[in-house]
Formats: structure tokens, C-alpha cells, sequence
């Protein structure tokens, strides 16, 4: 058994750290994959409304055993919920939403991403896995702010943060912050900074698993989430 202090982050722990730094009053687009579960650990009392590019405004957390409504459907086909308030929009207008810049965050998951924060999470040119456009290319370009949310290696333990994606690009420069199984990663002009580190791991080892050179935030700290992150009900 992985050590405690070495034990990578699971779906649910990451999910978790990326909803901590949404912004009160902040509007969310939530991407397909582990990004889709940010929406149940948003911190009690703050207000973040998510988006849904298939047409929801108002997006809530996974819902309860026993209180689906199979019709609340995620982009991702998950069974969803809605908060007070929120509504449904037409296709058109959700993306209307995003490519009018109304959108201060995205959280997209992704196959890699650059040092120079290049985006590479639409196809990985393997014919037996069709490619899944979506709407990554406008939210790329549309929101304010891309943060991605992956594991920090391939199922091989190949980087996934490359100097260079070798993937299709979905969009360039545009990611600022990563967080992964291992770590939270700031992109910026001066190079990959490490602000967060699973306890038990170090920049030389984060270093091993990373293509690009790291740099170390000076007041960077220990990414310890909860054991099993709780969710905030609708």
C-alpha cells in the first residue's frame, strides 16, 4: 500500500483543491471528466455559479441517492442538479455565454499542457479514440482564466507537462494554473512554479515526473486535502 504521505490525490481531493480558489461571485464553466465534480466542494457560503455548455446557468453538485432527475444532465452526461435560481438556456446561448467573454473561469481537464501553458485536450490522434472537440477550442479563447485539473502522468508514468505538447493544440498560452494528483502549478511568464506539494514529495521528484524545468514558490505549502472531501449540498 502507497504510503499516507506519499498517496497521489484521487478525482474527488482534486476536485476539491481546484473548487477552494473559485471566487466568490465567480462564473464557472466546469469541463468533462473530474472538473464536472469541482461543483460539490465549493466552500460553504460562497457563491460560485457554474455554466454548462449543453445549457445550464445555475449548475449544483451531484445529487443526492434517490433525488435524480434523470432529465439534469451535465456535459459530461452526468446526472446533475440546480441550484435556486439557476436556469436552462438554449445551446446556442450557452455557447453564446462563452465566446462573449461572460465567463471568468474554465476547468478543463487535459491530455497535456506545455511549460508555455499550450492546451492539448481534444484528440490524441489515436484511431480507436474518436476525438471530442466540444466547446474546449471557444472556452480556450472565451474564458478569462483556463485552469486544468489531470493527473500528473500518463496510465505509463509518462509527463504529461511537456515542454512542448506533442498532442494537437486546443488553444496556445492559454492555461495558468494545473493541478494535479501531485502538486498545484502556476503557470507564468517566467517559467512552472510549484505552489503546492503532496507531503512526502519534493521538487526532485516532482522534478522526475515533469519535462520542464519546476521552480519552487518560496511560500509553497503542503497539498493536504481532506481524506474524503464532503459535499456541499444543493
Amino acid at each position: 500500500m502507497t504510503p499516507k504521505s506519499h498517496r497521489p490525490l484521487t478525482r474527488e481531493q482534486m476536485a476539491w483543491r481546484a473548487a477552494q480558489d473559485l471566487p466568490e461571485g465567480a462564473y464557472v464553466n466546469l469541463g468533462i471528466g473530474i472538473p464536472t465534480l469541482a461543483a460539490s466542494f465549493v466552500p460553504p457560503g460562497r457563491e460560485v455559479i457554474f455554466h454548462s455548455e449543453n445549457g445550464i446557468l445555475g449548475m449544483g453538485p451531484k445529487p443526492e441517492p434517490g433525488k435524480e432527475d434523470l432529465y439534469m444532465v451535465d456535459a459530461g452526461k452526468n446526472l446533475t442538479t440546480l441550484v435556486p435560481g439557476g436556469c436552462f438556456v438554449h445551446h446556442a446561448d450557452a455557447f453564446l455565454m462563452i465566446r462573449g467573454g461572460h465567463l471568468d473561469v474554465s476547468l478543463l481537464g487535459a491530455f497535456e499542457v506545455s511549460e508555455k501553458g499550450d492546451l492539448a485536450n481534444w484528440t490524441t490522434e489515436d484511431p480507436a479514440f474518436p476525438p471530442g472537440i466540444g466547446g474546449a477550442m471557444d472556452l480556450a479563447v472565451g474564458a478569462k482564466e483556463i485552469r486544468i485539473i489531470m493527473e500528473h502522468t500518463s496510465k505509463t508514468g509518462e509527463p504529461r507537462i511537456l515542454t512542448h505538447c506533442t498532442y494537437p493544440l486546443t488553444a496556445a498560452g492559454c492555461v495558468k494554473r494545473i493541478y494535479t494528483n501531485l502538486a498545484v502549478i502556476d503557470v507564468t511568464p517566467h517559467g512552472l512554479v510549484v505552489i503546492e506539494m503532496i507531503p512526502g514529495m519534493t521538487l526532485e521528484k516532482l522534478q522526475m515526473l515533469t519535462e520542464p524545468k519546476l521552480q519552487l514558490a518560496p511560500n509553497w505549502k503542503a497539498l493536504a486535502p481532506p481524506e474524503a472531501p464532503e459535499a456541499r449540498a444543493a
